[in-house]
């Protein structure tokens, strides 16, 4: 993988040469799509997110430097409003935004029936002992499409595909540089899921539980036995119901680790695994820290794995 890193680095500096006095620019919302994004306009147009690092989609709300940056792109790449319910006002009437989940050729994931989990209004700082003493439990049910596409490896060289053919149709003049970078980003990824699959093989029975419903993709391409979520969205608080059942799976030594996410409090995840021997994990599903660049989302990719492997060896 590093020849083929090497490689494509250098390519992008050949091709840099081409760029014209108006490069495209280039918005995504969150980091880990501005990472795909980045390494196929390598060497010709300008990217960047919206969302600062470590920041959640779920409960954004936008600033009013964010709706500048949004009216001075020449391209906004976001999910959709399945995810950021926040750019659907502003994005009204701009023809120049590309919704992944309005294009043909990316394998979404549709939630089912099994996502159907008791909620509450979810304050971060909250502990299962709160949750255990509110009485306003209800049903939520997930339904529709995952729209954590960015998890998928295969998604995201769907996603990469669509992307490029959009960057062509609004500079064809480099063409033949998109569709390089686009060449080497799939060997990349290829190589990568490769090495993912040989590196989480042996953990494929350890169970786990992770804090919100968003790693399907990942966990589909890799086998991983996922035991359940604290909640489906983020923003929701897990209700008393599903923490006493999944502490009582931890007494019962079903879970290898449980995960929280730096994006929000580890308190109710703290609080369900207090007093059992269960390994807590990290998982950042936002690519904190990770500079956009070539090998940006493979650095991801291997991120998460890494995750996964030191808790649940």
């Amino acid at each position: 993988m590093r020849r083929l890193l090497s490689f494509c680095g250098a390519g992008a500096m050949i091709f840099s040469s081409l760029a014209t006095a108006h490069e495209l620019n280039v918005v995504t919302t969150v980091q880990p799509l501005n990472l795909i994004v980045s390494e196929l306009t390598a060497g010709v147009a300008h990217s960047e997110a919206i969302l600062p690092a470590g920041t959640s989609p779920h409960d954004y709300a936008l600033r009013p430097s964010d709706v500048k940056k949004i009216k001075n792109a020449d391209l906004v790449i976001w999910v959709g409003p399945q995810l950021e319910s926040f750019l659907k006002k502003v994005l009204q009437g701009n023809s120049k935004n590309l919704a992944l989940t309005e294009q043909a050729g990316i394998d979404f994931r549709h939630y089912g029936e099994e996502d159907e989990h008791e909620h509450e209004e979810y304050h971060h700082e909250d502990g299962m002992e709160n949750a255990e003493h509110d009485h306003h439990d209800h049903e939520h049910h997930h339904e529709g499409i995952d729209p954590h596409v960015w998890l998928g490896p295969k998604q995201a060289i769907e996603v990469a595909k669509v992307i490029t053919q959009q960057l062509v149709k609004q500079d064809p003049l480099h063409k033949e540089q998109y569709e390089a970078n686009l060449s080497c980003f799939t060997s990349e990824v290829n190589q990568t899921i490769t090495q993912l699959t040989n590196e989480l093989k042996p953990l494929a029975g350890h169970g786990y539980y992770v804090f919100h419903d968003g790693y399907g993709y990942f966990e589909e391409q890799f086998g991983l036995k996922n035991l359940g979520h604290f909640t489906v969205e983020p923003d929701r608080r897990p209700g008393a119901k599903t923490l006493m059942n999944i502490r009582q799976a931890l007494q019962a030594h079903q879970a290898y680790c449980v995960f929280s996410e730096p994006q929000f409090s580890p308190a109710v995840v703290d609080s369900v695994v207090n007093g059992t021997e269960v390994k807590v994990g990290t998982l950042d599903p936002m690519a904190t820290g990770i500079v956009a660049g070539k090998g940006g989302y493979v650095r991801f990719l291997q991120q998460l794995g890494q995750s996964f492997t030191k808790c649940l060896k």
